[in-house]
């Protein structure tokens, strides 16, 4: 019976979790015909059936996770064989791993799921070990089986079996949640270790337009209800989803970074003038408005032509300042949040940025994100205004280093200095910086939102839009 099979969905993407079944044992499937919403750490994807014919068996239950290529169902052709059929979406080879050079790799950070840590290289199948070799107290060590999807390589996989360490107990210290030799050489002499997938939501909480991203590949998922299950007294339980849950894990590493913050206001009330005066004529030409978050993304875009430290990764070979500039915008969705990214946004005009923040916005609310859609950021901007925020810290979506909040626009009483000080009301917006400390300072961080500032303050109607 042909078999539908989980897919790789995304550059280094090991494994997904069936998020919700949207066809049933008995429905009839054409060609590319969604068949199962799949939710990975990088993003919520619709599956196309590769086949034409009847479901005819649901193997993995929602909320389970399976490794790619595992078989999740099956269909019934209505005629001719499974190899006369071609696959709606041809399986792709997986890319290669970044080399070591300046190009980017592979979206509150608090709030959606979003661009992962760089993808590791494939590791190839490492055999198991004689059973005659013995560990590092001289025992010989119990059979160890290594589940798929385990991030190590193969000398740290080798050495977990002599030392007979059972690495689903061991969390990674590596960059993505890879296990290290240091991580294994711990367990294995009685280090307490927290389970890869036990992971607890960090303590306080975010608004909304805190940008987050999503689990590490190794992170468990637990069976999602339905709807919230009730208890006693009124109390309910809400299940955590797949996006949820993708959301604690990241989010949960990301705030092992070191996390500087730094706050400034600007006057917005030169973008307000322009943007009212621009926007009937542009809405009438292009068919949608001219946001604040185009303003503000595109300032930040001039700003990290100067500011390279910022627009990078942190990885354990060092800090990677990336040549393109791709920014990361937070969009918020049910149960969570998504940020996709901008590619090579420094080529795009400020209507060119509102293009393309207007359409993955759209497609991130209609579950129409493709998994190159969110990633290769490398700086993130987090709009947590629209929920009336005047200030918030936001969380750095890893491995990017910076993450910048824009505020309400709030008018309010400021002092000028004209010919003497004088009171007026001003279009006033703050906005804070996080900055992951290991790769960067204070001084520079300042120096940046100076820039974002300068460029936004002296916006006027000659400003080019196209």
């Amino acid at each position: 019976m042909p078999q539908v099979t989980m897919p790789q969905l995304g550059e280094g993407v090991e494994q997904g979790t069936i998020g919700k079944w949207l066809k049933s044992v008995g429905d009839h499937v054409r060609i590319g015909d969604p068949i199962v919403e799949v939710v990975t750490d990088k993003v919520n994807a619709e599956v196309p059936s590769p086949f034409e014919g009847t479901l005819t068996k649901i193997l993995v239950s929602e909320g389970d996770t399976v490794a790619n290529d595992s078989a999740i169902a099956e269909v019934e052709l209505d005629g001719g064989s499974a190899a006369d059929m071609a696959p709606a979406v041809p399986a792709e080879p997986a890319a290669p791993a970044e080399p070591a050079a300046p190009t980017e790799p592979a979206s509150s950070a608090a709030s959606v799921a979003a661009p992962a840590a760089p993808a590791a290289p494939a590791e190839p199948a490492t055999p198991a070990e004689p059973a005659t070799q013995t560990g590092g107290n001289g025992a010989r060590p119990s059979a160890v089986e290594i589940p798929a999807g385990i991030r190590m390589t193969p000398a740290v996989r080798r050495l977990a079996r002599q030392r007979g360490v059972d690495v689903t107990t061991v969390r990674g210290s590596g960059m993505g949640g890879r296990i290290t030799r240091e991580d294994v050489e711990r367990a294995a002499s009685g280090a307490a270790q927290a389970p890869s997938g036990a992971v607890q939501a960090p303590v306080g909480t975010q608004s909304a337009g805190d940008v987050a991203s999503v689990a590490a590949p190794g992170a468990a998922s637990a069976p999602v209800a339905p709807e919230d299950s009730p208890v006693k007294d009124g109390d309910s339980l809400k299940r955590l989803s797949p996006m949820r849950k993708a959301i604690a894990t990241h989010m949960t590493r990301s705030l092992e970074v070191p996390v500087a913050y730094i706050t400034i206001e600007v006057d917005m009330s030169s973008v307000v003038r322009a943007r009212a005066t621009l926007n009937p004529e542009y809405r009438a030409r292009e068919g949608l408005s001219l946001s604040y978050v185009a303003y503000m993304t595109k300032a930040c875009v001039e700003a990290l032509r100067k500011h390279h430290d910022l627009n990078a990764h942190w990885t354990e070979e060092g800090h990677w300042r990336r040549r393109d500039i791709n920014i990361g915008i937070a969009v918020a969705v049910p149960d969570g949040l998504v940020v996709p990214v901008i590619k090579k946004a420094q080529d795009l005009s400020l209507h060119g940025l509102n293009v393309a923040i207007n359409d993955l916005a759209a497609r991130a609310r209609s579950k129409k994100l493709r998994p190159e859609d969110l990633e290769g950021g490398t700086f993130t901007v987090d709009n947590t205004g629209w929920t009336g925020s005047i200030l918030t810290l936001p969380i750095i979506n890893v491995p990017e280093v910076a993450i910048i909040t824009m505020e309400k626009i709030v008018k309010r009483p400021v002092v000028l200095e004209q010919q003497g000080d004088v009171i007026a009301i001003r279009s006033m917006m703050n906005m804070c910086i996080a900055i992951d400390h290991r790769a960067t300072d204070g001084a520079q961080a300042g120096e940046f939102l100076a820039d974002v500032q300068r460029w936004l303050e002296a916006v006027d109607e000659r400003t080019p839009v196209w």
